[in-house]
């Protein structure tokens, strides 16, 4: 019996940064703006690996861009706005064949809590969880591979990884885990029934 091991965003959730502040601006432009300003996407790796988004807006020079990225975590469940559903159907199906599921998510601490808000099934969905920002480690780093498999007493031979990131699939495959890089579910249900376990 195979352990599937999920990424979340952009696999299970669709996750949209530019929903959270978009109300704040006149113009997609301005939001847009606004995020470069800021160099969010850095700024959001940082909170994966646990910085907080207080310290982070402390950095920010302009007072008024560092006031508004404060409020991420309060206005973050407008950002994972959808799940994926064809995922969750496999997810589904994976959990009826008998094969447990857990996931590795590279996610902030502070934002996980309102992801769950915004869908409750993911506070239960997986047998072993490995918050990035919880456990101050992220993907692709080896560490957090092996912690998954430490907290689900599995070898790394026993797991397939799904992720949409291609440096995190060869993370997993250095760790020593079976890995498929997520494009759509329609192809992940291929990948999986090649591999006979869905």
């Amino acid at each position: 019996m195979k352990h599937i091991v999920f990424d979340i965003g952009a696999v299970l959730i669709d996750w949209n940064p530019f929903l959270s502040f978009e109300d704040a601006f006149d113009s997609r432009a301005e939001c847009e703006a606004f995020l470069k300003r800021v160099n969010f996407d850095r700024l959001n790796v940082a909170g994966d690996a646990g910085a907080t988004f207080a310290q982070m807006a402390d950095m920010v020079e302009d007072p008024a861009d560092a006031a508004l990225l404060a409020q991420y975590i309060a206005r973050y469940t407008k950002s994972v706005y959808a799940k994926i559903d064809g995922t969750w159907d496999i997810l589904r199906a994976l959990k009826a064949k008998g094969h447990p599921v857990h996931a590795i998510t590279n996610w902030s601490a502070e934002t996980w809590p309102e992801g769950v808000k915004a869908h409750p099934e993911l506070g239960d969905a997986f047998e072993t969880l490995i918050v990035s920002g919880e456990v101050r480690m992220v993907k692709p780093s080896l560490a957090i591979f092996d912690l998954l498999c430490e907290r689900a007493s599995v070898a790394a031979g026993e797991c397939i990884f799904i992720d949409d990131g291609l440096q995190n699939v060869a993370g997993a495959r250095a760790a020593g885990m079976d890995a498929i890089h997520f494009t759509s579910p329609e192809a992940l249900a291929n990948a999986l029934k090649a591999r006979g376990v869905l």
